[in-house]
Parts: structure tokens; C-alpha cells; sequence
């Protein structure tokens, strides 16, 4: 019997893991397919909420603590495990930007390093960007992790362990509660599985994994499609975002385009007119990408929420069950911190990030 079982092996549950491995629990981790292969897989790895100063202070709260984190963690990481996540921190330009004053406002009171550029500044920081007459913002901290890297690199660490039990492909999953208290959970591959807690971590199928005990988690799925562009090491610099998409430089010269915002419910397919739109933003933003094939294109499913707010805790009425579930866009950016926060709730040790924010229904 473990100590804390987990719904879902995508960032956030291969994090928890981890971090509940580290504090000595025993831990099995439970996903119905392989690990690391839904939306945690299909993002960016902008180590940013795209436009922070839109976000609510339960964002921020848990952005700021994890971008402190990534640095270490890869490092961390890259030593134990071998695989480098590839941590940069090129920084973010940000183009076209009609809220200046709020986004001047938050740094301030957040202390994050924000500034405006004028075009020569602009062209300065990414030359990929000449002849450009737009205005931008700069945050120089901003960086990007290779999620798949990530993955992969957490994905080993898990299996390493002696005290994490690793099931994949296990089929539909239910859970069991007996007497408003969990117990398990049930699997179609791998039978009874018994815990003294549960962790619903499953990213937009945690919803219907909850319905089947009566617990109504407003979290739904969110189709983003991605392009990867084959271009030489160097041929732009910085993370670049206009508008909802964005264009990210990997160190061996591929660049990661998106992303679209669909609610197409459980359909995770890409699409040629999602394809078609992708293609013209990243040629708008750097002309030089038409000269580049297109090596890759997909889709995930983000578990939208509202404002982004995830819901970490306990489930109110069942004890010993738990929620890490609706990240929305930023599953990755968010993880460090909402994993340590689940953590020191599982494991009754205090926390500096304050769970009020994040309760679940």
C-alpha cells in the first residue's frame, strides 16, 4: 500500500512524485496511457505567464515562486538523471502592447525587471526583427525549458526510485471512496489499487475522474495547436510574442510556434486551418521562417479553468482525496510551485505559499 497514489504522469504528477519521494512517502504513480504524453508534452516551455500583469495575484503568487526554481531544478535534474532540460533564459520581448501602463504597474509592485524598447532597442535585442517600426516590452528574466527534456528528465528520476512504483496504460481509472474517505483507486489493467491518500492530477480529464464521486470540478478542456520550424543554431535569439502566439528558440536551431486557443472539447487533433494561420504569425514575426520547412505539427488539451486559477487541496467531503488540476495555460510554469504546496499539505509540513487561493469545490 502506498502512501500517496497519483492520478495523471504529466508535469505536474511526475513533480509531486518527486517531491513527495524526496520527503520519504512512498509514492505510485497511475496513468491511463505512457507518461508525459498529453499536454505537458505539447506546450512551449515559456517559463512566463504570457502577459503576468492580466493574471490574478494567485497566479503570480505561484509563477514567482516557480521561475525561482527552474534554474535549480534543472540543474538538479541534468546531474541525476542525465538529461539536460535545457534551461535558458533568453528573455521575453513582448510587441504591440496596449495595457503598457498596468504591465509597468505590476512590475513595480512585484519587483520584476520589466522595461519598455523603442524600435532600435527592439531590432537590438532580436535583429531577426529590422525594419521593424513597433514599440515592445523586454523582461530580460524570462526564460524557456525544452519540455519534452523536462519530461523526460522526470520520467527517469521517477523510475530511478525506490520508492515510487511507475504504472502505465492503465486504462480507464475509478476511484474508490468508502464512507466519504478514499481508499484506492480501481483500474482496468492494474485492478485494486490501494492509498492512504489519492492525488487527482490528470490535466483536463480530471473533471470526469471527479463527476464519478460527485465532486463538480469546473476544469475543460482546451485545444492549442504547435509548429516546430527546422532552422539553423542562432537564427533568432529571444522569445517573441505578439498577441497570443509566439515564437521560441530552441539551442539546436529549431523554433516552436504557437499556439491556438480552441475549445473543441476532448478533440486533440491538429487541423490545416490551424496549421495555415500558424505558419503566417510566425512569418509576420520573423520574416526569415519562411525560408525554413515546418518539421512538426500538433495538438493538446490544456485543462482551462477560470482566470487560470488552478484548484490545489483537498476535496472537501472526501477525505484523503486531492486535486492538482486546472493549470490552463501554464501547467509547466506553475508546477514547481504547486506541487511543493500539495506536498506540504499531504505531508502536514508547514509551506510559504498561501493554499487559500486555490481550494477545491
Amino acid at each position: 500500500m502506498s502512501d500517496t497514489l497519483i492520478i495523471g504522469a504529466g508535469v505536474i504528477g511526475l513533480m509531486l512524485a518527486r517531491a513527495l519521494a524526496i520527503k520519504g512517502q512512498r509514492v505510485t504513480l497511475l496513468d491511463r496511457q505512457s507518461f508525459g504524453r498529453a499536454s505537458s508534452w505539447a506546450g512551449g516551455g515559456i517559463v512566463s505567464p504570457l502577459y503576468p500583469w492580466r493574471y490574478q495575484d494567485a497566479v503570480t503568487q505561484l509563477a514567482s515562486w516557480s521561475q525561482g526554481q527552474y534554474p535549480k531544478l534543472s540543474r538538479e535534474l541534468r546531474e541525476q538523471t542525465g538529461v539536460d532540460p535545457e534551461f535558458d533564459q533568453q528573455g521575453l520581448l513582448l510587441l504591440d502592447i496596449n495595457d503598457e501602463s498596468e504591465a509597468l504597474s505590476w512590475s513595480a509592485r512585484y519587483e520584476r525587471e520589466l522595461t519598455r524598447v523603442d524600435s532600435q532597442r527592439l531590432c537590438e535585442l532580436e535583429p531577426q526583427l529590422q525594419g521593424s517600426n513597433r514599440n515592445g516590452l523586454w523582461m530580460p528574466e524570462v526564460g524557456s525549458i525544452r519540455n519534452p527534456r523536462l519530461l523526460q528528465a522526470l520520467i527517469r528520476w521517477v523510475r530511478q526510485s525506490s520508492r515510487v512504483t511507475s504504472l502505465e496504460n492503465s486504462g480507464e481509472i475509478r476511484l474508490r471512496v468508502h464512507k466519504g474517505k478514499i481508499e484506492g483507486v480501481g483500474s482496468a489493467n492494474y485492478g485494486k489499487l490501494s492509498a492512504g491518500k489519492v492525488v487527482v492530477a490528470a490535466g483536463a480529464w480530471s473533471g470526469p475522474i471527479l463527476n464519478s464521486v460527485g465532486v463538480d470540478l469546473p476544469v475543460v478542456p482546451v485545444r492549442g495547436q504547435m509548429l516546430l520550424y527546422k532552422a539553423q543554431p542562432g537564427l533568432i535569439k529571444r522569445i517573441t510574442l505578439v498577441g497570443n502566439r509566439y515564437v521560441i528558440p530552441r539551442r539546436d536551431g529549431r523554433i516552436l510556434v504557437g499556439s491556438s486557443l480552441e475549445y473543441e472539447g476532448y478533440n486533440a487533433y491538429p487541423t490545416i486551418e490551424q496549421r495555415y494561420s500558424l505558419e503566417r504569425t510566425a512569418q509576420e514575426i520573423i520574416p526569415a521562417l519562411a525560408d525554413y520547412p515546418v518539421e512538426k505539427h500538433w495538438a493538446g488539451l490544456r485543462p482551462g479553468s477560470s482566470q487560470g486559477v488552478p484548484f490545489i487541496g483537498e476535496v472537501t467531503n472526501t477525505k484523503g482525496l486531492y486535486v492538482s488540476a486546472g493549470h490552463f495555460r501554464n501547467g509547466l510554469v506553475l508546477a514547481p510551485a504547486s506541487t511543493h504546496l500539495l506536498a506540504c499539505q499531504i505531508t502536514g509540513e508547514r509551506c510559504d505559499l498561501d493554499p487559500m487561493p486555490y481550494c477545491v469545490p
